[in-house]
């Protein structure tokens, strides 16, 4: 290496080329970027999985360093649940309708924006579930966990945070508990509050509350547990549903946080998560 004297410093090495070095090294990794494609059932999330597997390559999701979710916010999902395991990220593209977790499609410079993208970190919840038979149900929720009455009967729920009883009895059409990352979905839909994802909350809102008519639920820590208990389930049924995962005619619920299922999703600059909920906040 040769040594070049330069003013204000007496002995500075000059490396050449080592930009240019960087940037080849850069490209070489980006060029063996092993890309796993999902789409979802629309046409025209199907008509653009072979193009991008023509273009890029796509190779088994346990095999890939970035699955790529094609299509609405349910590709999302679905392309996460199956994500709980390694937690490798996934970056969406909109083929959908409306795309809250996608970017924008484009067939060009994917593995570019994949390299330059901003990642945004999610905690699942956890439900466990038992119905009437006294059997248990356990699912994983990235969006809400949500109790719904199953006849035209109002659903009569008590509810519990953390083993104390906080509302010996609630007559609503159904309540929910949601993550951050749902807080825009349904939870925004029953008047529920948009939630940062760095807020470290859960989000408690009631669907339809008749008695106490004015609760309008209740702001949560991310590390609380909430029980529910359906009171007079053979009269009254209630269902429960993890996102889209449901349980009928069911007893009791707890819903906590999984803390050791961690999800990652790849957002364009300036397009993500928190920025999208900020955002949200002021759109009317």
């Amino acid at each position: 290496m040769k040594v070049t004297r330069v003013s204000g410093s007496p002995y500075t090495p000059r490396v050449p080329r080592l930009d240019a070095m960087l940037k080849a090294f850069a490209h070489a990794a980006m060029a063996d970027l092993k890309l796993a494609f999902f789409a979802s059932k629309r046409p025209e999330a199907q008509q653009a999985l072979p193009l991008l597997a023509a273009k890029y390559g796509n190779v088994p999701e346990d095999d890939a360093d970035v699955v790529v979710a094609l299509g609405g916010d349910g590709a999302m999902l679905d392309t996460l649940r199956r994500r709980f395991g390694d937690s490798k990220p996934v970056y969406g593209m909109n083929l959908g309708t409306i795309g809250f977790l996608m970017n924008e499609y484009k067939a060009d410079g994917l593995v570019q924006r994949i390299d330059a993208a901003e990642r945004a970190s999610l905690t699942p919840l956890k439900m466990l579930a038992v119905d009437i038979h006294g059997a248990e149900h356990r699912a994983l929720a990235i969006n809400e966990v949500s109790l719904l009455r199953q006849t035209a009967q109002s659903a009569r729920l008590r509810i519990a945070v953390d083993s104390r009883v906080r509302m010996d009895e609630l007559v609503c059409d159904g309540i929910m508990v949601a993550t951050p990352a749902g807080s825009t979905a349904y939870n925004l839909s029953a008047h529920g509050p948009i939630l940062p994802i760095g807020s470290n909350m859960l989000a408690m809102t009631p669907i339809s509350a008749f008695r106490p008519r004015r609760w309008r639920g209740a702001l949560l820590r991310h590390d609380a547990r909430v029980d529910i208990e359906i009171l007079a389930p053979d009269r009254r049924p209630v269902s429960a549903s993890a996102d889209n995962q449901e349980v009928r005619d069911i007893v009791r619920v707890s819903v906590e946080a999984d803390h050791s299922s961690r999800l990652t999703l790849l957002f364009d600059p300036g397009h993500a998560l928190d920025e999208r909920i900020l955002t949200e906040q002021f759109g009317f």
